[in-house]
Order: structure tokens, then sequence, then C-alpha cells
């Protein structure tokens, strides 16, 4: 009989090892893959058509440590637990991690067990219901790399060569650029248009607006001018009016349903400013676990996931909460259930909720920090109010007309006679009240003023952050889990620019968009993308076969693109100056070039980017940055940069800590809460593994604290620090670089010694 007794179970992260290492005890051996420990080699042909769609996978070098450790892990174990997420990715991640380990598993009983809280309770029951490797999930992982990798590596060349400036294509990424595009189309094409209102405000207290003049009904448009509606004034003035009706009808407001992915990142970046991929980073620690009274607990469930359902578990718990903190009347007799808006929801099995409901926000505002608060607070509350009764609402809409009823202002109000659900936010959450006194047909309405209202019309709202992510999620584009990851590399790409937290297109993404509306067309259709994802969904189900629907979309991709190859770079010139050109060459009477008179200004573009340039060079060198000519307003240029506000961290120890901008980059800035003049602040270079957004006063305490022990080695300590070159430990006359990918700010004795031993050697 073997003595291995010890079960090692994989996680994919650091943090979440530690954690579930806590819960299982000495019979398991809980360590991490620090993600994917695999990617295919980043070269073209890693993925061959030609051979079923074969795939060339590479280990990277950050990964030879972590699956080392897991390689120690196995060989004192009997039985092997794949714990990643329970997501594609994450069973991706198990499957990768028994492919590579085949040699090492194959005495071994290996399962997967997944879990969406990291609870004792819930990792100890998933334990219990092991299961083997879902294929199929993995195979829809295998197509969307396929996919994603067929479209990018393909493609992208196509644009390095007909399309100078542009860095890449990809085959969600290049729609969503075309929704902010698109809409920054519009906003040009968008003709305002003035329009008035006429309001009155009657005894008692009535505010009305004009609703019927001279016995027709007044639409938006019907008073165009100052005129018509002082005019319509001068009639109104010399009339006495009255109630003519009162209408009241009690309405019901229900609670929305938890949240998934997107909706989380929607409210976040409306309510917060968060970009979606630090909501996803502020969750994943939520997830992975906070220390409360001295225990590592997972605070929230699985943040990937696409599904609004609850288990009945998590229902009977809040609905207990509810029933212990409110009166009767606020818990509803019915379970509430929600049903999924997004097409075969099944990222994961439960929406995002808190893994303990009875703590409130309140019990862990001094645990967390700013953002987690913030973010916990959405998840919670949403995940309460889900479970609670509606809201009622008396809403009552007052005519009061002329005696000849030819004339009618309208007045409405609305009061909340029982918050039900609202109790959590607040009602004044979202809710314009305005309440009417009481008021009876045929009762006078004295005049008292006149006012006449101008407004405009307004073109569309460039999108933010939530609101690009809900229009994709309505179109079917992309999947929640990729959103974030997706609209980093539209900033990182420079194809749009976040000002004021709205995306507006770089004219290299208009151009990427522009040639692709022309020579992709069917690849840049919203209807294509989201036929994309069921078919990747009918995959991760069993209904369709992953090589069936690679093999369909390669035939007719590759033929599209072999179509372009006489595709001439001047050809592609001309289409863009024909599309783009009006708002170009506004500057530009007739194209004539303002140095020479002679020859006329054209697009040009380079490997450097678009600019406008005179027909006659060499003779003529005149050029125009196209950034430049489109910032200009009135003859002025826009600045490029605009100043960023200093930002308070918070206080520690008589410590006032701030995030500044300077000349050189971001730093934290430490001064006393009361400075005499001999306290000098004391300013530190913000590292660049940390992101501005992301600062928070633990950051800045721990940085203020560097050098700082981190664990000893034959009796020298070991102290950990930050240098111009990143990262580093120090022991006795020895520097060793901190490897990328290490949690910074968790750096374990262990991981130290090691790191030291091996610049060692």
């Amino acid at each position: 009989m073997s003595d291995k007794t010890v079960k090692t179970l994989v996680v994919e992260s650091p943090t979440k090892a530690k954690t579930i290492g806590k819960y299982l005890g000495k019979d398991f051996k809980v360590v991490s893959s620090y993600g994917h420990i695999r990617d295919l080699v980043s070269k073209d042909g890693s993925v061959n058509p030609d051979d079923n769609f074969k795939m060339l996978w590479e280990i990277g070098p950050k990964s030879r440590p972590h699956i080392k450790a897991i390689q120690e892990a196995v060989k004192e174990s009997d039985t092997v637990l794949l714990a990643t997420d329970p997501d594609r990715e994450g069973e991706a991640i198990a499957w990768h991690v028994s492919e590579i380990l085949k040699k090492d598993l194959k005495d071994k009983k290996v399962e997967r067990v997944v879990f969406h809280e990291i609870t004792k309770s819930a990792i100890q029951e998933a334990i219990k219901s092991p299961r083997a490797i879902n294929q199929e999930l993995v195979q829809a992982y295998l197509a969307r790399r396929a996919l994603d990798y067929l479209f990018g590596f393909t493609l992208s060349p196509v644009l390095w060569r007909k399309l100078p400036g542009a860095k890449s294509a990809g085959r969600v990424q290049s729609v969503a650029l075309r929704l902010i595009v698109e809409r920054e189309e519009e906003i040009e094409a968008f003709k305002t248009t003035e329009y008035w209102d006429v309001n009155g405000i009657f005894t008692p207290d009535v505010e009305a607006r004009l609703i019927q003049y001279k016995n027709e009904k007044l639409e938006k448009f019907s008073i165009t001018n100052s005129d018509q509606a002082n005019d319509i004034i001068k009639t109104l003035e010399k009339l006495s009016y009255s109630v003519n009706t009162v209408e009241s009808k009690k309405v019901q407001r229900n609670p929305l349903p938890p949240y998934i992915t997107s909706t989380l990142q929607q409210d976040a970046a409306n309510k917060f400013g968060f970009s979606a991929s630090k909501t996803m980073k502020v969750a994943q620690q939520l997830y992975e676990g906070i220390s409360i009274t001295g225990e590592v607990t997972g605070l929230i469930t699985y943040m990937r996931t696409d599904s609004v359902s609850m288990s009945g578990d998590a229902i009977e718990k809040i609905r207990h909460y509810i029933k212990d903190h409110f009166k009767s009347d606020y818990l509803p007799k019915e379970i509430r259930s929600y049903k999924n808006k997004v097409k075969n929801a099944q990222e994961a099995h439960e929406c995002i909720r808190p893994s303990l409901p009875n703590l409130s926000p309140k019990d862990l505002q001094s645990k967390l920090d700013e953002d987690q608060f913030k973010i916990y607070s959405l998840i919670w509350k949403r995940s309460v109010a889900s479970q609670m009764a509606n809201a009622e609402f008396l809403q009552t809409k007052v005519d009061i007309a002329s005696q000849d009823k030819q004339y009618i202002f309208r007045a409405n109000g609305q009061v909340c006679q029982f918050e039900g659900f609202l109790a959590i936010y607040g009602v004044q959450e979202g809710d314009d009240i305005k309440m009417l006194p009481a008021l009876k047909e045929g009762q006078a309405m004295p005049l008292q003023q006149l006012t006449p209202e101008q407004h405009f019309t307004q073109p569309p709202a460039r999108y933010n952050e939530g609101s690009l992510i809900k229009k994709m999620e309505e179109l079917g584009i992309g999947r929640p889990s990729t959103y974030a990851s997706m609209i980093e590399v539209l900033k990182g790409r420079k194809y749009v620019v976040l000002e004021k937290r709205r995306f507006t297109p770089d004219m290299i993404g208009r151009f990427v968009v522009l040639f692709l509306r022309k020579y992709f067309p069917t690849y840049i259709e919203y209807d294509f993308t989201a036929q994309m994802e069921e078919h990747l969904d009918a995959i991760s189900s069993g209904g369709e076969d992953w090589n069936k629907v690679l093999t369909d979309f390669w035939t007719d991709f590759s033929k599209n693109v072999t179509d372009t190859s006489p595709l001439r770079i001047t050809e592609v010139i001309n289409y863009l100056e024909s599309h783009i050109g009006p708002t170009l060459f506004q500057s530009y009477p007739d194209h004539k070039c303002p140095d020479c008179s002679i020859g006329e200004v054209h697009l040009k573009l380079s490997r450097f980017g678009a600019f406008i340039g005179c027909s006659r060079y060499p003779d003529c060198t005149y050029t125009k940055n196209i950034k430049e000519l489109m910032s200009q307003d009135d003859g002025e240029a826009k600045p490029i940069f605009e100043k960023v506000p200093d930002r308070v961290l918070g206080t520690n120890e008589g410590i006032v800590f701030t995030l500044k901008k300077g000349p050189y980059g971001f730093y934290i800035q430490g001064q006393k809460e009361k400075p005499t003049k001999k306290d000098k602040p004391k300013n530190l270079k913000l590292p660049n593994f940390i992101e501005p957004d992301d600062a928070t006063l633990q950051h800045a305490i721990f940085l203020y604290s560097l050098p700082c022990p981190v664990g000893s080695l034959k009796g020298e300590p070991i102290l950990l620090g930050v240098g111009r070159f990143g990262p580093f430990l120090k022991w006795k006359t020895t520097n060793a670089s901190v490897p990328k990918g290490t949690n910074f700010f968790e750096l374990s004795e262990a991981d130290a010694q090691q790191i030291i031993n091996k610049k060692l050697g």
C-alpha cells in the first residue's frame, strides 16, 4: 500500500492557494499555476489549417518554476485535483496542466473540481463531487484561440502592408472599434435643432408645461424660436385656468437581477469611473479573500459569469438577512428568480453575489480599502435588493386648462409610498421625486408666471466603458470575461483616446475601420461576430464540431485575404481621403497648398502616422500632422495633455499620502498633517507595476516602509526594495531582481530565499 496520502490541489492564483490551503489542512498540498502555463507560439504558423488546425504551444520562462513546483508537489501525492476557475479559461488551464504533466500524472488519480466561492464549506463540498475535465469546454477554448489567432495573425499583416501606421486587427477588438468610430461619425453628422417649451407656475406652487395650444397638441419641435414662444405667452397670460383632470395610479418598480460580469463593469464605470480592468482586479481580490478576524475569507462568488441565477442556499441566507433587518412586508412571500438575457449563458452557474450575505458593507468597511469597499457594496446591495419586495409609487398627472379648454398645461408628480428594495439604496438613488399638492377637478389655478425655455437637440454621447460594454452585450459581441482586456488593447494600440472617461477614436483607428468596412466587410459585421459567439457556445455544449466551425471560417476568410493581394496603397489612400476628406480639408479651399499655392494637399500615410502633404513634394515641403489638424477649434489648438489633479490616498500615523503627477510621471508625496517649516515632504516615484488609477493608501504605506525585511537566509536578513529598474531583493552584497509577475506586496520568505539562491547559482 502506498504511503502517499497527501493530495495535491492546483489552482491558478497564489493568493487563492494560500486561502484554500488554510481551509484544507495538512492532508492537502495547494499549489498555483500562476495563470496560464503555456500559450500559442507567438509567430506565424502556430495554428495550421492544413493539419486539422494543429496548434503549437510554448511554455514561457515565467511558467517553468511554477510547473516545477507543481511537479514536486505531485510526486508526494496519489491524487491530483485540478481546481482552476469555473469557466472556459479555468477549464483550459486545467487541461494545459494535465497535458504538460502527463508523465508525472501517469499513475495518479486526476480529477477536476469546481467551486464558485472561496469559503470552507464550498471548497469541501466541491472536493466531494469531482469530475473529469470537460473536453467540450476545452474544445470551445481551442476554437476561440484558433479563431482569434488566425484572424489577428492573418489580417494584421494585411493592415501593415496596405495601411501604414495600423498595428493590428482582432475578431472582437475591431468590431468594438467600429462601434466607437461610428458613434463619432454620428456626432459629426449631427445637426443641432433649436426648440422651446413654455412653462407655467400656478398657485398653489404647481409647475406645469404647455402641451396643447389652440386645441392642437404641441410636439417637441412645435415651437422653434423665441418669437414664437413670446407670442404664445402673450396669449396665455390673459387667460384664467382651473384643474381639468387629475389622474393618480399606483405603480411598482422591480429590483434588478444580481450582477453578472458585464453589468458589474457597467455600474462601476458609471458610478465610480472605474475601468473594466480595474473593476475585475478589485473583484478578484474580493473573490480570493480578505483577512477577516485573522482568517482569510472569500467575500464574493466567482466574478466572470454571464448567469443571473442564484443558489437556493444563498437565497435562503439573503431572505434570512432581510427578515432580521427589515419589517415583514419588505420580504416577498415568493422567492424571486431571474432569467438570463445573455444567449447561452454558461460561463459559470451563478451570479456575482456575496459569499456571506450576513456581512454587510458596514461590517467590513474597516477591513477593506476604498476600492474594495465600493465594489463589495455594489455587489452586496444588488444581491440583497434582488430578493426584496417591490418599491411602490403613486404617480399623479394633473392637466390645467383654460376656460375654453383650448390651452392645457400638464404637471406630473411622484410620491414613494413604500420603499421596498430601495431601502437598501435609499429612495433618492435614481428617483426624481416631485410631489404635487392635493388638487381636485374644477379647482381654480391662478397663473403666477410664464417662462419660455430654450433647448437644443444633443448628439448621441460618446461611449464610456460602461455604455460600450452594454452595447456589445446587446449585440452579442464577445464575452463578459474578455471585455476588459479587449478595451485595454484598443487603448494600447492608440486606436482610441479616453478623454473625460469617454472614447474618441484616433485617426488611425478611423482608418482601420474604413479599411475593414471596405475590404473585409463580412468580418466587421455585428451579426457575424455575434453568430461566431453562438458557434462557440454550441461547441461548449456539444452541439457543433469545433474543427468544422474553424474550417467554415477559414475557407471564406483566407479567400478574402488573398483577394486583397493586388491592392495598392495609393488605392487605399484615395478611398480613405474620399470618405474622411470633408473633415480633413475644410481648412483648405479647393485643396490648395497654403505654402506654394500651386500644389494640392492630400492625405499621406507613413509608419509614423497620417499627415497632410503637398502634391509638389519635394519642391514644396508643406506638411501638417493630422492630430494637430483635428485638434483645432476656431483657429486655436486644443491642449494635448490636461493637468491631472492631485488625489489624496489617505492618512496613516499623522502622514497624509497624495498621488501627484509631475514632469517625470506619477509620484506619491508624504507630508505631515500639521507640518512645521522644518518638515519637508517626502516624494517617491510610483513604480511601473502600479497603475495610477489603482494606487491606494496601502500601496503608499508599503512603499514608504521600504527597504524592509521579508525574511532571512543563513542568519542574514533579506531586504525588499524598489530601484530604477523595478523591485529587487538585497542579501549581504547580493542584489536580485524580483521576477515580473511575482506579487510584490505578498512576497513570502520562501519566495525571497528562492530568488536569492537562484541569483547565487
